[in-house]
């Protein structure tokens, strides 16, 4: 039997291609994603215990006075200690916005405790002095020697500049300063733990309810977090592997059913001469065995190439980023993975050619036979799978419940892939039936039908790709949709240029309107208003209706000053606690007061907002006090606030708005969208390579007929057109189905996951995206049959009857 092995792998070495190049791409895929993931946890975690390396202890208070209270005992008792957090606050230089929101930590005037990797310059050794990250000082144009203006309002400090730190992504930040300049910030500052320099008892008697551990164990916990994170990620990643394996499967399993089928002769020539059924079934699995470890190892070699690679890529823009390095359990996995997913692939196939008696060999095979014990049985797991599966995603839309939601989505997809060989053959019947069908439509549609059950399998495999990547493509439309809603809510406006002391220029809003980026902008009047001892800007929001994003309204009714949140919690506790239970206020405008009714919302910054009645009724003369603006459609949201910034600082006001955090949230979106469109792609093409592979195979079997249809007129150019048509068939079904299905699952999942969070989030199809899906699945199929058809067509009739 090794003789025969040996021969079969070489004489069938071309029509294992298929299969090989299944297992190849999803063995690469792991070991790529492992070597990333080696590398990034690597470059993360490799500087997270330098915070806390000069000393023993690590403590993590539960409430913020707990911070100063160790901070303040640390000093008294002469021992160093550090805080580990950080404060996000907006900066600027010279009166100019540098950056709307960078965080801020501390940096220890004690060197024990100074722990950035110095580049230039010299640690702070008072308050007053700062670190500036080399990197992102890079991109404010900031140098040694700079005072910058850390926060704003009461809170806000000066420092200057006098060195610069290269400081992990994982721990560093934007700026560092002295403990005396980061606890002004007790607005946004969050403390996770202090490094502690003293004893246990000293921190536990200082900080009751504190934990307190070790350096060592703390730097353990902080690394498993940061790897966790990453592994995460992985995991997530490792779901499209998974896909893309069970595509392979697919095209695996038909690879083998075809081949076995054409081998039947041989297999019954083999059972004649003596050998047994379990010494076929032997060698035909040491065959896969043999193929699989070939391809296993093969995808190995690829993954490390490209992983490789990648590191090196991304370690040219991402500095933090460990080598490259093969991680034994996950290259081992990868190639056991490869292994075993080729033999699983191989067992029905082999079984189903094995146990058929070396006569019945001869014969061919029908498919899926409904009137058969086996046929009957298979359409009523069918219809069982694709009952269950509805009940259970109507379950999930009445019970919002996630679990109830994949439950059915997998059984009511296993029912439809067992209906393949039913439904399949039928649509394309009815496709291959339409006006307009000639001769070779006619004949591409039977040889499309003949086998059922190689159609649905070949079938089945693109229509995994293509339903994932339209119920994802959908289900992240919609989710856009309701994010878009959202925005609009929490961010109304996307720039403000609000008035400090002195009223704005009368020709700010044309400059403004004339900064790339910027769509619209409108100039409100209003006036400078003390409320509680509290300087606010009020501004007549009547005539900015144009600027104003998803038609929310920030026009006050008559005789209401609409405050934001930030306001209200600056305000002495008397005025904010009248604020929120009597919902009024006394405002003091040109010396006089006046009471309004307050309401709170926020999304435009930190001015007060009245109706162009109430303004008159404050003040008679109102003064240019603020800008609104509307960015344009794809405006670069770091250029447009650098922009409106050097023009606010240079007019003495503040820059707010929402669409530096509205274009981050699109990216991130954006980038989830190529991720997966990118990701399943690779399933698509798996799948278009079964598709060839199937054609190709099916040239030898038919070789004869084929010959004989050209004896009989048909020519070359005929037949290669029935090939063309016959892959198309398959994949223009497939892809029809696919999105049908794909449109089904969004839908489900929109109702699910979406409405949940969102009340009225809209079922949004991204036509165009979705198109073009159907539209590069269905070509891809006719373009996958290009080598099968010109192979069938460049056989002579004479030679093709001769095949054996």
């Amino acid at each position: 039997m090794r003789t025969v092995l040996v021969a079969s792998m070489r004489h069938h070495t071309r029509r294992y291609v298929a299969a090989s190049v299944a297992v190849v791409i999803g063995v690469a895929f792991i070991v790529v994603i492992g070597m990333l993931t080696g590398a990034t946890r690597a470059g993360l975690t490799a500087d997270a215990g330098a915070p806390v390396s000069g000393v023993d202890l690590v403590v993590s208070p539960d409430a913020p006075r707990e911070v100063e209270r160790l901070v303040d005992a640390a000093a008294e008792g002469g021992f160093p200690a550090l805080t580990l957090g950080y404060a996000m606050e907006p900066v600027t230089r010279d009166g100019v916005q540098l950056a709307q929101s960078v965080d801020v930590s501390e940096v220890s005037l004690d060197p024990r405790l100074q722990w950035q990797a110095l580049e230039d310059g010299r640690f702070p050794s008072a308050a007053g002095e700062a670190l500036a990250d080399i990197n992102r000082a890079k991109s404010n144009d900031v140098a040694i020697g700079d005072v910058v203006r850390i926060g704003s309002g009461p809170a806000a400090t000066d420092v200057e500049v006098v060195g610069l730190v290269d400081s992990p992504a994982a721990m560093g930040a934007a700026l560092y300063v002295p403990w005396e300049d980061l606890r002004r910030f007790e607005d946004t500052l969050w403390v996770d733990a202090v490094a502690w320099g003293g004893t246990e008892a000293q921190a536990s008697r200082v900080a009751r309810g504190a934990t307190v551990e070790t350096a060592d164990d703390w730097v353990a916990a902080r690394q498993a977090e940061i790897s966790r994170g990453v592994d995460v990620i992985a995991i997530m990643a490792l779901l499209f592997v998974v896909i893309a394996l069970f595509v392979g499967v697919l095209v695996i399993t038909n690879t083998f059913s075809i081949l076995f089928a054409q081998r039947m002769r041989d297999f019954a020539l083999l059972r004649c001469v003596g050998v047994t059924r379990r010494q076929l079934r032997r060698a035909i699995r040491l065959e896969a065995l043999a193929l699989g470890v070939a391809a296993a190892a093969l995808g190995v070699a690829v993954g490390a190439l490209a992983g490789a690679g990648l590191v090196a890529l991304v370690r040219r823009w991402f500095t933090d980023m460990g080598p490259a390095a093969l991680d034994p359990v996950w290259t081992g996995t990868a190639f056991a993975v490869g292994t075993l997913v080729t033999l699983a692939a191989a067992w029905l196939p082999t079984r189903s050619a094995t146990k058929v008696a070396p006569l019945a060999a001869l014969r061919p095979d029908t498919g899926v036979d409904v009137r058969s014990a086996a046929g009957r049985w298979r359409l009523a797991l069918a219809a069982l799978g694709v009952s269950a599966g509805v009940a259970l995603l109507v379950l999930a839309v009445t019970a919002s419940s996630v679990p109830a939601m994949l439950a059915g989505g997998i059984a009511s997809f296993v029912g439809v892939l067992l209906l393949g060989p039913v439904l399949v053959p039928r649509l394309i019947r009815v496709v291959g039936g339409l006006p307009g069908a000639g001769p070779v439509r006619r004949l591409a549609t039977g040889n499309a039908v003949r086998n059922p059950r190689r159609t649905a399998t070949t079938a089945a495999s693109l229509l995994v790709g293509v339903t994932l990547t339209t119920a994802i493509l959908t289900g992240l439309a919609s989710s856009r949709t309701a994010i878009d809603k959202d925005m609009d809510r929490s961010y109304p406006l996307d720039a403000t240029i609000t008035a400090g002391e002195a009223p704005l220029g009368p020709d700010l809003v044309d400059r403004v309107a004339d900064t790339p980026g910027v769509a619209e902008a409108v100039g409100l009047d209003g006036a400078t208003a003390t409320i509680g001892r509290v300087e606010v800007a009020l501004l007549g929001a009547g005539r900015a209706p144009d600027v104003v994003r998803g038609g929310a309204d920030l026009a006050p009714e008559d005789g209401v000053l609409l405050l934001p949140y930030d306001v209200v919690e600056d305000l002495p506790a008397r005025t904010a606690e009248r604020v929120w239970e009597d919902g009024q206020v006394t405002v003091t405008v040109n010396g006089r007061e006046h009471t309004v009714e307050v309401e709170t919302a926020s999304g435009w910054g930190r001015s007060g907002l009245v109706s162009a009645a109430t303004l008159a009724s404050l003040t008679p003369d109102p003064q240019p006090m603020g800008v609104w603006a509307r960015a344009s459609d794809g405006a670069d949201a770091e250029d447009l606030s650098g922009d409106l910034a050097a023009l606010a600082g240079a007019a003495g006001a503040e820059l707010d708005g929402g669409h530096g955090n509205r274009s981050w949230v699109y990216l991130q979106v954006d980038i989830l969208t190529g991720s997966v469109v990118g990701l399943l792609a690779v399933a698509i093409v798996i799948a278009l390579v079964g598709i060839a592979n199937t054609l190709g195979l099916s040239v030898l079997e038919r070789g004869r007929e084929n010959a004989l249809l050209r004896a009989m007129g048909l020519t070359r150019r005929q037949l290669g057109r029935a090939m063309a048509v016959e892959g198309l068939l398959l994949s223009s079904v497939a892809t029809l189905l696919g999105t049908a299905i794909g449109l089904a699952f969004a839908w489900v999942g929109v109702q699910v996951m979406v409405t949940a969070v969102v009340d009225d989030a809209a079922f949004t199809v991204p036509v165009w995206q979705v198109g073009a899906v159907a539209a590069v699945a269905a070509l891809a199929g006719l373009a996958a049959c290009v080598l099968p058809a010109r192979r069938a067509a460049g056989v002579t009739p004479a030679a093709g009857l001769a095949l054996d």
